[in-house]
């Protein structure tokens, strides 16, 4: 009786899915109802932006945090397939108290972690808030996936998100105003163009926030995917997942996947102290791409690949450092789209960034930014089979 049920619970999330992806009743190809995001948030509108091609791609985004909601791409048989994790409503993004979540965000002023929150600029220290093992997480507690950005849809294919932060955001310096460009390109891409100018100076680390499956089974863990990192060195880190000032070659550990490989192989093994302390990986890799202050974004950073469905994933950034999460505190805890709750590690994160606590670090990339100057950065994530 009990394989019974379970043959009726997996037909039956099939044909959710396969009717989710048909696009059918007014929703997205992704199955989304774009209804559920229409409201207003901090007196500001929010909405879901659609974003497509005439190859089969789908992006769905809503200005509340800049996040992608879906992401539909064609599997090796054509099907579309839905492969980011997220919430089918407004209301599970906004309710940070009960499951709060990063899924899909345009993370600001800083992504990553900051030391105990701690950071000097121009000789005056500054006190950030604390939300993440003694540390500054993301921009904190109201980081801007918590705000609503104001949205211009420039066609079917881009979005423009603009973020007017205040001076002392989060306890951070200066009025700052970003935009985040997103745009579906007919190569089945997402390209992603971060800006940003301030009135004073302070430190600036944009990145996104996706959870990719590319399986097309998000109640099971992802870790057979294939990953590929191109880069020789990492950055370790302590028990409360902060940097610890070194950069450490990846070849001859379990960092090292400068030759892809299941996820799987690796993630298990508790006795290498950088697996242990992180539940699996947590960590950023020092990119090849890398190089004289420079990142080339013609050049694949990291890829990640999903046998069973041929959905191949490769990343291409101006970025110094990936952080690559796989979603070790998710263990089932939120619930996502189509009522699934997802499993832990059933996902991976691909964060182009500065190295995390880089303001503390002298020797790293510098994450400042001084009036007169412009922040940017670019990052495309480029669908395909094989």
């Amino acid at each position: 009786m009990k394989n019974f049920r379970n043959i009726l619970l997996s037909a039956s999330l099939t044909v959710a899915l396969f009717a989710a992806c048909s696009g059918n009743g007014g929703l997205t190809v992704s199955g989304l109802d774009p209804a559920k995001f229409d409201s207003t948030v901090n007196e500001k509108p929010v909405k879901l932006y659609t974003l497509k091609n005439s190859k089969g791609m789908e992006v769905c985004i809503t200005n509340f945090g800049g996040r992608i909601v879906s992401l539909c791409v064609p599997d090796k048989t054509g099907k579309p397939t839905d492969v980011v994790l997220g919430c089918d409503n407004l209301k599970e993004y906004t309710d940070t108290i009960n499951s709060p979540s990063d899924f899909g965000a345009s993370i600001g002023r800083y992504a990553n972690r900051i030391n105990k929150g701690q950071l000097t600029i121009e000789g005056k220290k500054i006190q950030l808030p604390i939300n993440n093992f003694g540390h500054c997480l993301h921009g904190g507690p109201s980081g801007w996936q918590y705000q609503v950005y104001d949205a211009n849809q420039l066609n079917d294919s881009t979005l423009q998100l603009t973020m007017n932060s205040k001076d002392g955001d989060n306890n951070f310096p200066g009025n700052v105003k970003a935009i985040v460009t997103y745009t579906v390109k007919s190569n089945n891409s997402l390209d992603i163009k971060y800006e940003a100018t301030t009135d004073k100076e302070t430190v600036i680390n944009m990145t996104n926030h996706s959870y990719f499956n590319l399986t097309g089974d998000l109640t099971k863990p992802g870790m057979d995917m294939v990953l590929y990192i191109n880069a020789d060195k990492y950055t370790p880190t302590d028990a409360t997942f902060m940097t610890t000032g070194e950069i450490l070659p990846v070849k001859g550990t379990l960092m090292d996947f400068t030759k892809p490989h299941a996820i799987s192989k690796t993630i298990g093994d508790s006795t290498f102290i950088q697996i242990k302390n992180a539940r699996g990986y947590d960590h950023n890799w020092c990119l090849n791409t890398y190089k004289d202050g420079k990142g080339n974004d013609a050049v694949v950073a990291a890829s990640l690949y999903a046998p069973n469905t041929g959905i191949y994933l490769e990343m291409f950034t101006t970025e110094p450092g990936v952080q690559v999460y796989t979603g070790n505190f998710l263990e089932g805890k939120i619930t996502g789209k189509h009522g699934i709750a997802y499993p832990k590690q059933c996902s991976v994160c691909l964060e182009s960034q500065k190295y995390p606590d880089s303001p503390n670090k002298k020797n790293w990339p510098s994450p400042y930014l001084k009036p007169g100057q412009k922040y940017e950065s670019h990052t495309v994530f480029k669908f395909s089979v094989k």
